[in-house]
């Protein structure tokens, strides 16, 4: 417990002192954005937004590759890897590595999702040489001593005991196994536990040698560094990484509507999960059902769940929905809290908005205000160097092209009450949701 407590307090101190300047920064870069495509001498690419306000560098990067690349009964593999890269690596153990980058205050990071592996560095300027160092390290030399590995191991098997007994978690696992069955999408990221603390140090190696690799590679980099001073830094930390991963095709996404599931806790309110096959990101209805579902249930406080259930019979405290756009195919996905005895009535009042949304769509001022929302509200994702390197990143894996910061906003001026009339018929029409309720027993 000791190893974790501090590893956890340098993390802190590390992400602390690169907070208050980055946060403040950006703001400019809501303006406007500038994207420059680098490409290296060894032919290794990022998209870099340059800006030198203050001496702060973020990188961002992704592989394709995953929860969804997990072998059949190791699941978890890919959210073990992400958390082991960074305890320890080349000659230095995980105090040592840990230690390393708090006295650079360098924050180093790896996450997973179904089709994604990513990373991510936060950096002072004059730390970037030794900052691109442990990255190369964490990446390309990991250790994955058996005493890491084991307290990786225990800390996220703590995180799948408590999810076992939360009914938000419950709720969506239930719901996506029954609306997916087997498909790769339906299994936990984390694994189980018994899938998880089986897992090898030798399964870790050979998961980084499939996935990590040079074609499945996106990088996006913020901040204050020009091009000719990233290209060397990029064939550092990537360029020993082999030129193509060893990935299997993860099957189309094909989701049941319709399905119901129940499950009992102990627990004050019924939690409600909902959902509905929906659009890939490369779609091109994708950006008027994104209209559409913001007036839908995606406006924290305009929609019309949000009307119809909190605001006019006071029957949850929150209520929305959402797209999930995968690679391998999409989800629309809602959900509520609200008392176990009102737990059907809720539902009932959900559906019946569906079901509008499908037969009448919105009105002509509903979708402008839509609009005017969502392209005013953009900037906001452009206000911290972090941000613009994940958008930078999501970019590239979308295939949306590098001007799609300055087309985005026009695409969502483009759609007209026709094409979000059209998309919810597409999506909605004779369609019920598939739901899942978690609550107390006789609710």
């Amino acid at each position: 417990m000791l190893q974790i407590s501090i590893r956890s307090i340098r993390q802190a101190i590390a992400a602390g002192a690169l907070t208050v300047a980055t946060s403040i920064v950006f703001a400019p870069l809501a303006q406007a954005v500038e994207i420059q495509r680098v490409v290296s001498e060894k032919g290794v690419e990022a998209w870099l937004v340059e800006d030198h306000t203050v001496p702060i560098i973020a990188v961002n990067f992704s592989f394709k590759g995953g929860a969804a690349q997990d072998p059949e009964g190791k699941q978890g593999l890919n959210r073990l890897l992400a958390s082991t890269l960074d305890e320890g690596a080349g000659e230095l153990t995980s105090e040592d590595f840990q230690a390393r980058l708090e006295d650079l205050s360098v924050s180093l990071g790896f996450d997973t999702g179904k089709d994604y592996f990513y990373g991510s560095l936060r950096t002072l300027k004059p730390n970037l040489s030794d900052a691109f160092d442990l990255l190369r390290l964490a990446i390309n030399e990991p250790r994955f001593d058996q005493d890491a590995v084991e307290r990786m191991q225990s800390q996220i098997a703590v995180g799948i005991r408590r999810r076992e007994r939360d009914p938000d978690s419950i709720a969506s696992r239930n719901l996506l196994k029954v609306m997916l069955g087997e498909h790769p999408y339906a299994l936990r990221t984390s694994g189980s536990e018994e899938s998880l603390m089986a897992l090898t140090a030798e399964d870790l190696a050979a998961q980084r040698k499939r996935i990590f690799a040079r074609n499945n590679l996106r990088i996006g980099v913020v901040g204050s560094i020009d091009a000719a001073t990233l290209a060397p830094f990029l064939d550092k930390v990537f360029d020993g990484l082999p030129e193509v991963g060893d990935l299997k095709p993860v099957p189309t996404l094909t989701a049941a509507d319709g399905l119901e599931v129940e499950a009992s806790l102990p627990v004050p309110q019924a939690k409600l999960v909902f959902a509905l096959p929906a659009l890939t990101r490369n779609d091109p209805d994708y950006q008027a059902a994104f209209v559409m579902n913001h007036i839908l249930g995606g406006g924290s406080f305009t929609s019309w769940l949000y009307e119809e259930v909190r605001e006019k019979r006071g029957l949850t405290y929150s209520v929305g929905t959402s797209l999930s756009p995968y690679d391998a195919g999409g989800l629309l996905i809602g959900s509520a809290a609200t008392r176990a005895d009102r737990a059907d009535e809720t539902l009932a009042v959900i559906l019946k908005q569906f079901e509008r949304m499908a037969e009448d769509g919105p009105t002509q001022a509903e979708l402008d205000d839509a609009k005017r929302f969502l392209t005013g509200s953009y900037p906001l994702r452009f206000d911290a160097s972090g941000k613009i390197a994940r958008q930078l990143v999501a970019l590239q894996n979308a295939d949306l092209g590098i001007d799609y910061f300055d087309r985005r906003n026009s695409e969502i001026e483009a759609v007209t009450l026709a094409d979000v009339k059209r998309v919810a018929k597409r999506l909605l029409a004779g369609k019920t949701p598939s739901i899942s309720v978690v609550g107390p027993a006789g609710g």
